[in-house]
This record gives C-alpha cells, sequence and structure tokens, in this order.
C-alpha cells in the first residue's frame, strides 16, 4: 500500500514534501494533486516509473506526456523560447495550461512526439505542485489520472487509494478537488492554436 501524505493546499509542510521527493527519487509513482484534478507522476528518466504509468491507464507506449516545470526558466530547459514566447508564457503561468512547444537535445525520447518533435509543457497553479518541483529540483513527467472506462480526471484520494493503491508508492492528499482540465494551446507554429479550451483563459492567445 502507498504511504500517504495528508498536506496542506495553501501552505505545503515542507518536511512531508521532503519524504515525498524520497520516494520519488527511489523510482516511485505517486498521484498528486495538481490545478486541473489528480495525476500521476515520476522523475524525468524513470523508464520504469513510465512503465507502471501506463499499465495503471492502459495507455499506449506512444503517449505524450507532460514535463511538469516550476518555472519558465526550468521550462526552457527543454524547448526553444524566442522573446515573444517566453513574455507569452511567462504573463500566463503558473496558470492551467499545456503547451505544446518545439523539444530541444535535452527531452527524452519517450517524451516526445517522434513525428513533430514537440513536447508538452506546463507550469502549475498549485502550491502543493510548485513546492514539490522546488524541493525537488527536477521537473515531474505526468499525466492526469483518468481511469481506463473514466471520462473524468479522479478528484477524491481517498478513491483513489481504494482504485490504484496498491500500484502506487505514494499519495499526496491535498484533499477533494473538482476536475478542471487545462487549456492546451500549440505554440509551434506562427500563431498560437487552441488545441483544448479548458479552464487556463485563451485571451491572451487569441489575441496574439
Amino acid at each position: 500500500m502507498p504511504q500517504i501524505f495528508l498536506i496542506h493546499p495553501d501552505n505545503p509542510q515542507k518536511r512531508l514534501l521532503n519524504q515525498v521527493v524520497e520516494i520519488i527519487n527511489d523510482g516511485g509513482v505517486i498521484a498528486f494533486p495538481t490545478d486541473s484534478g489528480y495525476a500521476l507522476g515520476c522523475l524525468l528518466g524513470n523508464k520504469s516509473g513510465v512503465d507502471r504509468i501506463c499499465q495503471i491507464r492502459n495507455l499506449p507506449k506512444q503517449h505524450n506526456f507532460t514535463l511538469m516545470c516550476q518555472n519558465i526558466s526550468e521550462l526552457s530547459t527543454y524547448t526553444y523560447l524566442d522573446n515573444g514566447l517566453f513574455r507569452l508564457i511567462k504573463n500566463s503561468t503558473p496558470g492551467q495550461y499545456v503547451f505544446i512547444l518545439p523539444a530541444n537535445k535535452g527531452v527524452p525520447k519517450q517524451l516526445m512526439n517522434e513525428k513533430r518533435k514537440t513536447i508538452g509543457l506546463r507550469i502549475p497553479d498549485s502550491k502543493i505542485d510548485l513546492a514539490l518541483l522546488d524541493v525537488l529540483g527536477l521537473p515531474l513527467i505526468t499525466t492526469t489520472l483518468i481511469l481506463p472506462g473514466d471520462d473524468v480526471a479522479q478528484s477524491d484520494p481517498n478513491e483513489i487509494n481504494d482504485k490504484i493503491g496498491h500500484q502506487l508508492d505514494a499519495i499526496i492528499d491535498g484533499g477533494v478537488i473538482g476536475e478542471q482540465p487545462t487549456t492546451v494551446i500549440d505554440l509551434t507554429a506562427n500563431y498560437p492554436e487552441i488545441v483544448r479550451e479548458g479552464s487556463g483563459d485563451t485571451a491572451p492567445f487569441t489575441a496574439t
């Protein structure tokens, strides 16, 4: 069974986050709250962790994961950002967005869309996530926790434990949260393309 960490959504306890980071660094897979519902995550480069997440969600091996970063400086490690894109993303983050951007050589192949050479990147608007990433010092490979046969993300950590706890190493309990899907924006062309409208405001990108 997983270790369960009750972490305050507004004042995350660093002592508990340190314990979660130990699990992640040891190759663990975690379930954790985000600004768009609960997600699954593991450390960048943890191939076995990615395989476990695919098994939990019954995902194909070519599934495009999202790399969750702490800030735009970390995000820019994995993509090419000109001044215009840098300002556009900086003005909208942290936020409920996933940005599709050109992948650079620092991106592992398992995270890259092989045909388009792109990657999904996000900076979440969640104090738990940002504090966790700060302690970890690296981005997380993530995907929304939507179980096979479901259409929406899991929202209750107790239900997550009941359903898939035996497949996880840790669960961050940040309370029950409703699903608020991210807005997905493709920034690989000359103009932003709204791939999916969600909770993130599309106005800054449609006006560009």
